[in-house]
């Protein structure tokens, strides 16, 4: 009897046993199905710091293309699911971001917002085969290198930028010798590079000063004297708006009234908060003006409807991103990475920057820069 009792113990015991680690199993599996029945787009960005300005319209910009494919039901039957990952455009801190995006198994990242940033974290998706398309990330090399197959942007590269400001800089200005400033970054001293390249070549103008400056630093005095030392009769600046604002003041201040040219990094109304009246009269490539397509109207009225005020630096890029990224799920029927990648390069999509696709390189078809100038306290395309 006693034996009898002692099975039917061990019995029960170990259907208790069974019993939990089953329940367990299927809790596990419940908790674990919400996410494989999502679409994790990841938007990866400075959206704190000096530069938050550039990364915070591409949030603002996935959360609205997210919610209208989800309005319509989502895609192959799954919702989109916003994951921001702040980077504040520091290559340290963008390698962390990139490293919770894979943990947090996202389909698909928009982003990075600066090219340095952009290249520190390109490894870590290569290597999880994760795509990751930016709205602003110039550097050449991320797409012409080769290195990264992961990478798309809806931007122009730096060299298409620098060439159309040394054009625009001897042919309408007519400048004979230039100052050429960087800061030190892979952005920044990549387009000066390019710059300096392109004035060179042919004998378009004379180079009489090329230098870095340390990001972040109060003053700028010694470079503003040497651009004066060097009889500059302009100055072209690769890098972002906070440095350029303080060197066009200190300039102005010394009552240098030569031209000052820079680049998509500086085209931001926040420069222009910041230098003030100084502001006035300053040059910046940017991306063209597409204020006469439809979608670009959209995105427009969408961003004020949300959020109750005008978008950012390279918000329509981002859209753009965010709509190419989520319509080449669409199309592929699938979150395969060749499957997607091959959608990418192959269907159109309409977008506030244009009807686009991508080509071999991951650069999107059709994009380009224009001149503006800060006229009336506002960039203004130069026609």
């Amino acid at each position: 009897m006693k034996g009898k009792w002692s099975v039917l113990a061990l019995a029960l015991v170990l259907g208790l046993v069974l019993g939990g680690c089953a329940q367990e199993k299927k809790e596990e599996k419940k908790e674990a199905a919400p996410a494989a029945g999502k679409i994790i787009l990841g938007v990866a960005g400075a959206h704190s710091g000096d530069l938050a300005s550039y990364g915070l319209p591409t949030v603002n910009a996935a959360k609205l293309v997210a919610a209208a494919y989800n309005a319509k039901g989502g895609i192959n039957g799954k919702q989109v699911e916003v994951v921001p990952q702040d980077d504040q455009c520091k290559p340290e801190m963008a390698t962390n971001a990139a490293t919770k995006m894979v943990s947090d198994k996202a389909t698909v990242v928009l982003g990075h917002i600066c090219s340095g940033a952009t290249k520190a974290a390109l490894p870590i998706y290569k290597e999880a085969k994760i795509i990751c398309m930016s709205p602003s990330a110039t550097n050449p090399a991320l797409t012409q290198s080769g290195e990264y197959p992961v990478f798309f942007r809806t931007i122009a590269s730096d060299d298409a930028q620098a060439a159309l400001e040394v054009q625009f800089a001897v042919e309408k200005l007519g400048l004979k010798k230039l100052a050429i400033i960087h800061d030190k970054g892979d952005y920044g001293k990549g387009f000066a590079e390019f710059a300096q390249k392109f004035l060179t070549e042919g004998g378009k103008a004379q180079v009489v000063l090329f230098e870095g400056v340390t990001p972040g630093a109060v003053d700028y005095s010694a470079v503003v004297q040497k651009i004066k030392s060097a009889d500059a009769d302009g100055v072209i600046y690769g890098g972002y708006h906070p440095e350029a604002s303080k060197i066009v003041t200190q300039m102005r201040n010394k009552d240098m009234k030569i031209p000052f040219l820079s680049d998509d990094g500086v085209k931001d109304d926040t420069f222009i908060k910041v230098a003030g009246a100084l502001a006035e009269g300053v040059y910046a490539t940017g991306p063209k003006d597409i204020s006469k397509n439809p979608l670009y109207a959209q995105a427009l009225e969408e961003h004020k409807k949300q959020f109750g005020s005008d978008p950012g630096a390279f918000y329509f890029e981002a859209y753009s991103a965010a709509l190419a990224l989520l319509n080449a799920i669409d199309k592929a029927k699938s979150t395969d990475f060749d499957a997607v990648t091959k959608a990418l390069r192959s269907e159109y999509v309409e977008t506030p920057v244009g009807k686009i696709k991508f080509d071999a390189r991951g650069d999107a078809e059709g994009v380009g820069f224009a001149v503006y100038q800060v006229q009336g306290g506002k960039y203004v395309e130069v026609k």
